[in-house]
């Protein structure tokens, strides 16, 4: 396919982006609107752009390379996530429109104290600045091998023009705008994605009943796992995991709360929770299914995979075995997938700096407002740099480990917000850090010696156990307290 065409169909694709942020961004710019949407948002625009959130471009490449190694096994885990989707909107929302929280870390300085606060704001930050970074850049990798290279650009440039396009299109009014151009990019997502389930039918001369039953005597159409205890994708491992890694990256996370929040009322912001939720689910099927197809097309037609799974879907997409369109078609759903997970988190990093670290809402309106573009205007700074310094190192593995290390800091925020929820203990706030630090590296320790000596791999159930442990922690420093206060009343 021409390469200028697929340059054109992206200029075109963010020129949409800019007209949307420019339409919903022209009357209010307020930090009202880009913390919250004026708390005037649909719900149900909201709905279809956290699915775009969700699926990031990390995702759109993985989720079908999965099923070479599980089947489609992660489709427990997926199940999981309906029921803490359910739990969030039950438990979590009508806490947070109780409060009429801005930033949701801000209830735990009200619960535990300013220390907790802190930290888990910080945590957040650290992690969501980390992993989303990591996200971004395996995508403007892609996007580089397979499109910008072809034009000479380099790497750099790439990911500056990136970065800065998300910017342009979000540092008016944040949540006011994304909301809208989530809603865009879930739709173009979703329909790239179908495309190209479509092709790949075309290749195979499958129609839709053939498609069905393709996918269904595949033998990679295996979803549920019961006998094996130590496996990985054991049923109970993924679906409960699969509940708590809802609970924590959805409902503990800034970055999928705020738009949660921007809804005009909780009734609203649950219907929105309950359609996301159940959409979640044949969306993630949809991606399973793909790769099912993929490996099916390998085998008949005994084409030679890629040695890592990330890379089976790019490879189809970008070699000419589907035709020559489906590279554009894959840059769309991929740019999609991408920037409607980066803009989502520059959103709520510059919220929640701005908020949990800065204060600003103790600021008068204009020099809040000054605060909060220079922020936002840093951060993306330090998302491109962040991105250059995983290109100069080079090392995947590197970068995977990065990433496993930014998820193991979502456990203490579970620990924290568990804790605050459901004990009336009150710990000492000025020892709540160091408990929050301690709970991940005894995590990872367990998870070392349980490889070694046992010969067991933790999967995702590890941030049960890392919740777990904070809790612990935070209810030993609550037993002493308590027991302290005893000791000095008996005296007296």
């Amino acid at each position: 396919m021409n390469s200028y065409l697929i340059l054109g169909i992206i200029v075109a694709y963010f020129a949409v982006l800019l007209l949307i942020a420019w339409l919903t961004g022209r009357r209010s710019d307020s930090n009202d609107a880009f913390f919250l949407g004026e708390r005037r948002s649909p719900w149900y625009i909201v709905s279809i752009g956290m699915i775009g959130t969700s699926l990031s471009g990390v995702t759109f490449v993985s989720v079908p390379g999965m099923v070479r190694s599980i089947d489609m096994t992660y489709m427990q885990t997926v199940f999981g996530f309906f029921f803490g989707y359910v739990l969030i909107a039950q438990v979590l929302l009508p806490l947070y429109y109780r409060l009429r929280l801005t930033s949701i870390y801000s209830y735990l300085e009200g619960r535990i104290g300013p220390r907790s606060y802190k930290t888990g704001a910080l945590f957040f930050f650290l992690s969501k600045l980390v992993g989303a970074a990591a996200r971004l850049y395996l995508v403007v990798l892609i996007l580089q091998a397979h499109v910008f290279s072809a034009w000479n650009i380099p790497f750099f440039v790439t990911t500056l023009l990136s970065i800065g396009l998300v910017w342009l299109y979000t540092f008016r009014s944040g949540v006011k705008t994304i909301i809208w151009t989530d809603t865009l990019q879930a739709i173009c997502l979703v329909a790239m994605l179908v495309v190209i389930i479509w092709q790949v039918n075309e290749a195979m001369g499958l129609d839709f009943m053939g498609m069905a039953k393709t996918i269904a005597g595949s033998p990679h159409f295996r979803i549920f796992e019961f006998s094996d205890w130590h496996s990985t994708q054991n049923f109970f491992k993924q679906f409960f995991s699969g509940i708590f890694i809802t609970i924590v990256m959805t409902g503990l996370d800034q970055d999928m709360m705020q738009k949660n929040l921007s809804c005009r009322n909780l009734k609203e912001a649950q219907k929105n929770m309950y359609t996301y939720g159940f959409a979640f689910t044949p969306v993630n099927f949809l991606f399973l299914s793909l790769g099912v197809l993929l490996l099916t097309l390998a085998s008949e037609r005994q084409i030679p995979l890629p040695a890592l799974s990330d890379e089976i879907l790019p490879m189809f997409c970008t070699s000419g075995i589907l035709g020559q369109s489906i590279l554009l078609f894959f840059t769309i759903g991929i740019i999609a997938a991408a920037f409607s997970s980066a803009d989502s988190a520059l959103t709520a990093l510059t919220t929640s700096f701005c908020v949990d670290i800065l204060g600003v809402q103790k600021e008068e309106s204009g020099k809040a407002k000054r605060v909060r573009l220079r922020t936002h205007l840093a951060i993306s700074i330090l998302f491109a740099v962040i991105i250059l310094i995983f290109k100069a190192v080079n090392n995947r593995s590197v970068i995977d480990a990065i990433y496993m290390i930014a998820s193991y800091t979502y456990g203490p925020l579970l620990g924290l917000f568990a804790f605050g929820l459901f004990t009336k203990c009150q710990p000492r706030d000025r020892y709540v850090p160091f408990i929050c630090v301690v709970s991940p590296l005894l995590c990872f320790a367990l998870d070392e010696l349980a490889q070694r000596y046992l010969s067991y791999q933790f999967s995702y159930e590890m941030l049960i156990i890392n919740g777990g442990l904070t809790c612990l922690g935070l209810w030993l420093l609550s037993f002493k307290r308590t027991l302290q206060s005893a000791i000095n009343h008996s005296r007296k």
